[in-house]
């Protein structure tokens, strides 16, 4: 099984897409992950740099904003779509708000459902605060009402929501690692989504924890024969990124943890 490494867009706005790009190369990723405009210009701006410098697509959607579920649902679906004509390996999709039914939940899965099977493109649907997966315990009953999903992994939220590194939830959360098939490799923490710097001894049980959840994730793949497993190490910028109070300082460098966890995870998995 090969395992794919894509660096994220977010943090990195600032940038052209031919810098970023050529910038992701170097630092060894296999390619980018990041939201999908709908001008033509800015998608045509994004082919090209992804062209030049050999670099794969992992389409995101996260437009999740219509309060009003039919407009949400049309939204929902037109990102998509826009997603898709970019030819991504995979979209990871921030699906839904948590205030959503499981009726209308159900309705946005089948959607995405529908063009995940007429294009060919794994949608994986994320486990983050404020979407339809919100929490471990949510997500369990959604997994087995709708079979056939897959999920991105980000536990990050999960442990922020539920104020534990999950010790109490431990059957869902290993249930939910058998219908990852992508990874956000963030570490979060008892009180937030991310720790200030996952190379500090400080947060050595956090990133433990996490540890044994990708490990499973990856295992599960490669014993499914997946051709390929992707992650994308996904530290945020500020506010994520712990900042100093007055100057606004971040006291680490986004950059550097993400190219970290790459490479960390590349050499922790190198012979699956």
């Amino acid at each position: 099984m090969k395992i794919q490494f894509f660096c994220p867009r977010w943090g990195s706005e600032n940038l052209s897409w031919d810098v970023f790009c050529k910038k992701v190369k170097e630092a060894g990723y296999d390619g980018v992950e990041g939201a999908i405009p709908f001008d033509a210009e800015a998608k045509n701006e994004i082919s090209a740099a992804l062209k030049k410098h050999d670099l794969l697509l992992l389409g995101q959607y996260y437009q999740s904003f219509e309060r009003d579920f039919q407009a949400h649902k049309a939204s929902y679906q037109k990102h998509l779509e826009n997603i898709v004509s970019m030819k991504p390996v995979k979209i990871d999709s921030q699906t839904g708000k948590d205030y959503f039914n499981s009726a209308q939940i159900k309705e946005l899965f089948e959607i995405a459902s529908k063009i995940s099977v007429q294009s060919g493109i794994p949608i994986a649907h994320e486990t983050h605060r404020n979407k339809s997966l919100f929490a471990a315990h949510i997500t369990k009953k959604i997994l087995e009402e709708n079979p056939d999903m897959r999920i991105t992994a980000d536990f990050s939220h999960w442990c922020n929501v539920a104020e534990s590194l999950l010790d109490d939830q431990k059957e869902t959360v290993m249930f939910a690692c058998t219908k990852a098939i992508h990874i956000h490799a963030r570490v979060g923490h008892q009180e937030g989504p991310q720790v200030s710097d996952p190379r500090a001894p400080e947060w050595k049980s956090q990133l433990d924890a996490h540890l044994v959840w990708w490990d499973s994730i990856v295992e599960n793949n490669r014993k499914n024969k997946a051709e390929t497993m992707t992650i994308s190490p996904e530290f945020g910028p500020p506010p994520y990124l712990t900042t100093l109070p007055y100057t606004n300082m971040p006291i680490a460098n986004q950059w550097e943890i993400n190219v970290y966890i790459m490479n960390m995870l590349r050499k922790r998995y190198a012979n699956n």
